[in-house]
């Protein structure tokens, strides 16, 4: 009995002190438990129904679903938020990701890496891993988000530092160019600014001064392999590169700079070219003509040996650049050293005459666009030559924030094509060419108008830095445009059955077509940073700068992030206490479980010190 009652008394005297915990604790802590709770137990529900998909790719690692859940819950922001498909499609992509996590005992330099696929299995086109550069500045923007920092730092060091760095790509059936290379530059990509991204989640200054060197010797690569040589062009010194390796497949402008060129390639016409340049089954026929024949160097398997300076892989360089001089300069004041100070310099001036180069030779005042310009070294084909046809890379410069703030009205005017019929706005998504243009066509795996989740990827991110950094004060219309394509994006994810592919229909499409569960664009990042505006930065501090309207959703939560090995969470609610009337809108942000700051209107920016 006296046992009995001891235990009475002793639960009497927790559930006083729970009930006295959760009166000295604010509101607003008590919706933060609530809702972090939600979020987490929402993400293991929708765990378990990813994993009961059938006719999936296996995972190329080692997380399945016998224990990706626990990896998830472990490492992932969470994120919900009004908006229920928004919240399942980050779920989703989350899971989708730790499927492109792989183990590889590299044979070649007997080292383990972690590195992030694209494709499942090991393509022909890939690097010996089964990892693949086109994608990488897109995997750095998403995985760096989680908490655990081993995967990227590994990522790094197996394509900066390791046999990616160093053995050529496989010059198999698929490699439809005549210029070896590694296997790290097979493809174009961000990969340095990506490393920069990471390291402003996840400093490490000891880490980057290992690394530096041999991210210098990555860019070094692109240097001497990828410039226009030719002094005397109008691109001299400007980066080319091939449709298929800028990630295009085939492109307008290449169509309209190869039916400008004769010679080798008369075979393109006005009328001809569906027929030799529009899909992987007509660059057979390109091969049995008599001018691949004829002029054999001209072409590779059927497909031409014709280098366009774009603005993609142009403003991909200016963000290495710029990351290099960031990154040199973080590493002077770390160490106080001069030398790296002095790299800082020298990057950031060749960085400003790259942007220079691109702000005069490829932008047309009079289409309001950065357009592409056949490269003024071409061995075959015609030389210099602008292809008058507006296509979405025309934003990349935005992504990298290449555009000089005092200029950024005179280049803004290409956002009007944006949101227009006659430009890339169509009924389910975002086309890759202009729709009025009249080679457009929607329908051939190419990017002449059909939708590429990779480029959404890039221009939205472009859109949102346009808005934010920018205008500083966007209209509630423009913010309206980038949520309007963001949830058409997820509504390609399906209804029923959840998907990440490589390419959709943007007039009628209602899902992807190609791989599935497919890692070749960003999402994670578009809600995080796009969206809710996390600005990190390689200061102990960040910033949250939402471009979302107050009325949108009545809450969101984002929270379990690593940064700066502080954990941050992020409330937004209209309704703070049902109990209560009138307008109680407001955002909280905590640092380690703190109350930070807090702000009536999501248009307010907020900074964080940490």
């Amino acid at each position: 009995m006296r046992n009995f009652l001891l235990i009475v008394i002793t639960a009497s005297l927790i559930i006083s002190n729970l009930q006295a915990f959760a009166q000295h604790i604010s509101i607003y802590d008590q919706e933060l438990m609530r809702l972090k709770s939600a979020a987490r137990e929402k993400l293991a529900q929708q765990v378990d129904v990813f994993n009961e998909y059938k006719n999936r790719p296996e995972s190329d690692g080692p997380y399945r679903k016998e224990n990706n859940k626990e990896f998830l819950l472990n490492n992932v922001p969470f994120f919900d938020c009004a908006d229920t498909l928004l919240s399942e499609v980050y779920n989703y992509r989350w899971w989708m990701i730790s499927k492109h996590l792989k183990e590889y005992d590299d044979p070649y330099d007997h080292k383990k890496y972690w590195v992030v696929t694209e494709f499942f299995g090991v393509k022909p086109w890939a690097s010996r891993s089964g990892a693949i550069t086109c994608p990488a500045g897109h995997q750095f923007y998403d995985v760096r988000w989680l908490r655990d920092d081993q995967y990227l730092k590994s990522y790094t060091d197996y394509f900066i530092s390791g046999s990616a760095a160093n053995l050529n790509q496989r010059e198999n059936a698929n490699f439809l160019t005549y210029l070896s290379r590694p296997e790290s530059h097979h493809f174009s990509s961000w990969m340095i600014n990506g490393v920069d991204a990471f390291l402003k989640i996840h400093p490490d200054k000891t880490w980057l001064r290992a690394k530096l060197p041999d991210l210098e010797r990555h860019q070094q690569v692109w240097d001497s392999l990828f410039t226009v040589k030719d002094k005397n062009s109008p691109t001299s010194g400007m980066y080319k590169i091939l449709d298929l390796y800028n990630g295009m497949e085939f492109s307008l402008s290449a169509v309209m700079g190869l039916i400008k060129s004769g010679g080798p390639y008369s075979i393109y016409t006005n009328e001809s070219w569906r027929n030799y340049y529009l899909g992987w089954e007509t660059t057979n026929r390109a091969a049995q003509s008599l001018q691949a024949k004829q002029y054999p160097k001209a072409f590779r398997s059927g497909y031409p040996d014709f280098y366009m300076v774009r603005p993609s892989v142009n403003s991909y360089i200016y963000g290495n650049l710029k990351s290099l001089a960031d990154l040199y300069q973080q590493d002077a004041l770390k160490f106080n050293d001069q030398h790296s100070a002095g790299k800082a310099v020298s990057y950031d001036k060749i960085a400003g005459n790259l942007q220079k180069k691109i702000l005069t030779v490829l932008w047309n005042d009079e289409d309001k666009f950065f357009n592409s310009v056949t490269a003024g070294d071409n061995e075959f084909g015609v030389r210099d030559y602008e292809a008058r046809v507006r296509e979405s890379v025309g934003y990349s410069p935005w992504y990298f924030k290449l555009i000089p703030l005092k200029s950024y009205q005179k280049f803004g005017e290409s956002w009007n094509m944006f949101s227009a019929t006659k430009g890339f706005y169509h009924t389910k998504g975002m086309t890759t060419a202009e729709r009025q243009h009249p080679f457009y066509n929607e329908q051939a795996y190419a990017w002449n108008g059909r939708g590429w989740p990779y480029e959404n990827s890039v221009v939205y991110k472009g859109y949102a830095n346009y808005l934010r950094d920018y205008k500083k004060k966007a209209s509630l219309g423009e913010k309206q445009l980038l949520i309007d394509y963001v949830m058409k994006l997820a509504r390609m994810h399906g209804s029923k059955e959840k998907n990440i592919g490589e390419w959709y229909i943007p007039s009628d499409g209602e899902s992807f077509g190609g791989e599935k569960d497919y890692f070749h664009s960003s999402f994670p990042d578009i809600i995080i940073e796009d969206l809710i505006g996390f600005k990190a930065s390689h200061a102990d501090e960040f910033a949250i700068e939402p471009l979302l309207s107050d009325d949108l959703w009545s809450y969101f939560y984002l929270g379990n992030i690593r940064y700066h090995n502080h954990d941050v969470d992020i409330v937004w609610k209209r309704d703070w206490d049902l109990a209560k009337t009138g307008n109680q809108s407001k955002i909280c942000i905590w640092v380690d479980g703190k109350l930070m700051d807090s702000k009536k209107s999501l248009s307010d920016s907020m900074k964080i010190k940490l």
